[in-house]
């Protein structure tokens, strides 16, 4: 199974969500709580009677549980989608939640590295990891400021920080990033396809998050010049 490596938290996580302990629900599906232990920690793989029965007793599709869509009955599912089902206290929430966005974004970003691989550019790949690396710094430095950990633990002093150096850091990595990718053209650098229909192809499953993270982004920012 492609995604059988999100397949063991995904099924640890709808036990937890469901509120059954390993034991009742090792019964219900029909096997061992050694067993049921074993695929929820990634020991062993799952057959596909097993996926099926419980895709059944959680009530989500294949994709869901492989981790190949955010969405449990197997449609796309927009970003926006994931959020809104949080907002309204449903299916999605603590643990859960994050987790579904975290496999969006790791899906997205192993695409997106593995078409700048296609390139054979260094200056592309490490300007974009420079700005993705960036994003999270940014990301966790506030959470670690709301925790009220002692910001010693960074070089870079709150003061300068609060100023905007990380955001000013990005956009220094995606200006070399652009250049990068302009001289690649330039030298007549083998670009990949990036129709929908290439990209769908060349990363079944993965594919998807990458076109979920875009029209996400794109969305909001369309709504930032809306009257």
């Amino acid at each position: 199974m492609a995604a059988i490596s999100k397949f063991p938290k995904t099924l640890s996580l709808l036990r937890q969500e469901r509120g059954v302990s390993q034991r009742t629900a090792a019964a219900d599906l029909g096997v061992s709580q050694a067993l049921l232990s074993h695929y929820e920690n990634g020991i062993r793989e799952p057959g596909l009677a097993f996926v099926v029965r419980a895709c059944d007793y959680y009530h989500v599709s294949s994709d869901f549980l492989l981790g190949r869509t955010l969405s449990r009955d197997g449609s796309m599912l927009s970003e926006q989608d994931v959020l809104d089902t949080a907002e309204q206290g449903n299916v999605l929430r603590g643990s859960i939640l994050a987790t579904l966005q975290s496999k969006l974004l790791t899906g997205a970003v192993s695409v997106l590295f593995e078409l700048l691989g296609k390139l054979n550019d260094k200056a592309a790949v490490n300007e974009a990891a420079s700005y993705l690396g960036t994003a999270v710094y940014q990301v966790y430095r506030h959470l670690y400021r709301a925790a009220g950990c002692n910001e010693s633990y960074f070089a870079l002093d709150p003061a300068t920080w609060a100023l905007g150096a990380a955001a000013a850091d990005m956009k220094l990595s995606e200006a070399r990033y652009a250049r990068a990718l302009r001289l690649a053209w330039d030298r007549k650098a083998g670009f990949p396809q990036l129709s929908d229909e290439a990209v769908a192809q060349a990363y079944p499953g993965r594919s998807q998050s990458m076109t979920q993270v875009l029209h996400g982004a794109d969305a909001r920012l369309s709504a930032l010049t809306e009257k």
